[in-house]
């Protein structure tokens, strides 16, 4: 499927558990709020609000390091059964305007209006779907006393883009006709699937921009393998991934399809290092913590293997699941012949309240190298 005449929204709750905080208890209002584990225990961030983001404090982070970097910050523990009340009761409200939705955790969603519109012009079905996006903030502001940040374009990656762009309370629309320059002053890192390790690799090349990469002359399979034609289809807009409907998260997971077959384990590490960091960020996002790590293997002919390593204690590090994966690879010489897709799942989720976790492995700056 083509982008060209898709309607797609994605909905984002701005830093949605501070935000609730803030809503419910008012005198947190403008007040530096971070959901998480008190600084004195062991135990991460969960969510920190516009006022604590400006001291560096994000999502996942220790706890430690988020007083450390904001000292007047106020630690609130976190209510998981009340975010997800709120959860649907916002998306009970978004379901009156669109049926067909995604959900990608409990503060996001995808929407495909496509059938909504019957104008072939691409440009004029985004225009029209914009006073309806208009009108779903205005409703969630009204009822719920939230804000929403909503991104409008023709495929999944450009909404995504676009309801980052001007967050909290942000709208914007991405016109087809002006994608490739939009996306042009905006950071690699910005790319559907690219993720630190790639990033790093990215700028190693000179390539710091998405333009840099639709100007690159050079092949870009040189420096990412086969994620390269994707990358660059990526890079000038293009994305033909499907709003697909679930109703809930059982598991997350990440995969990458090589072009070509591959064993090379510079291009393997690179892909799993991304899928870890994305199914990490996917965790967090959800509040949900995985017991069982897998990787999943497939061949040349298209023979596919599976196996799974279960922790003693949940996890959402990103670390943990890299190297979980690797140790796998290791023990079940899985990279025997070239592969032709490799990914990551996590199960068994859990929610779990952030100030009793116990993790076994701190969130650290982890440069280390693992071999697998």
């Amino acid at each position: 499927m083509q982008s060209s005449g898709r309607v797609i929204l994605h909905v984002d709750m701005d830093a949605f558990f501070a935000s609730v905080e803030q809503r419910d208890q008012p005198a947190l209002l403008g007040k530096p709020v971070i959901v998480g584990s008190p600084p004195d225990r062991r135990g991460v961030v969960c969510a920190a609000s516009y006022e604590a983001r400006t001291f560096g404090v994000r999502s996942a982070m220790p706890s430690r390091t988020a007083k450390v970097l904001c000292p007047n910050g106020i630690f609130v523990p976190p209510d998981l059964t009340r975010y997800r009340e709120e959860s649907r009761q916002i998306m009970r409200i978004i379901r009156t305007y669109c049926e067909k939705i995604e959900p990608m955790s409990i503060d996001e969603a995808y929407l495909d209006m496509t059938l909504q519109f019957k104008n072939e012009n691409t440009e004029e079905c985004l225009l029209a779907a914009l006073p309806i996006a208009k009108e779903i903030k205005r409703v969630i502001q009204k009822e719920r006393q939230l804000t929403i940040s909503i991104g409008i374009a023709s495929n999944k990656m450009l909404a995504k883009i676009a309801s980052d762009y001007d967050k909290p309370d942000g709208l914007t629309l991405i016109p087809e006709r002006d994608k490739k320059t939009f996306l042009g002053a905006l950071p690699v890192r910005s790319i559907h699937g690219v993720g630190k390790a790639s990033e790093e690799t990215l700028n190693k090349a000179g390539l710091h921009t998405i333009k840099d990469i639709q100007l690159y002359p050079g092949s870009l399979e040189s420096l990412m393998g086969n994620f390269g034609p994707a990358l660059k289809r990526f890079a000038i807009g293009i994305d033909d991934r499907l709003v697909e409907p679930n109703d809930s998260v059982k598991s997350i997971s990440s995969e990458t399809t090589f072009m070509k077959d591959t064993e090379d384990r510079t291009e393997l590490r690179l892909a799993l290092k991304d899928q870890a960091e994305e199914i990490a960020e996917k965790l967090s996002r959800h509040g949900l913590f995985a017991h069982t790590i897998q990787v999943k293997v497939r061949y040349g002919d298209f023979t596919t293997l599976s196996r799974q390593i279960t922790l003693a204690d949940g996890t959402q590090n990103q670390t943990t699941i890299y190297r979980s994966v690797c140790q796998i690879l290791a023990k079940e010489c899985l990279v025997n012949q070239p592969l032709r897709l490799i990914g990551i799942s996590a199960t068994k989720l859990w929610h779990v309240e952030f100030c009793q976790l116990k993790l076994p492995l701190a969130f650290s700056n982890d440069n280390s190298r693992h071999t697998n």
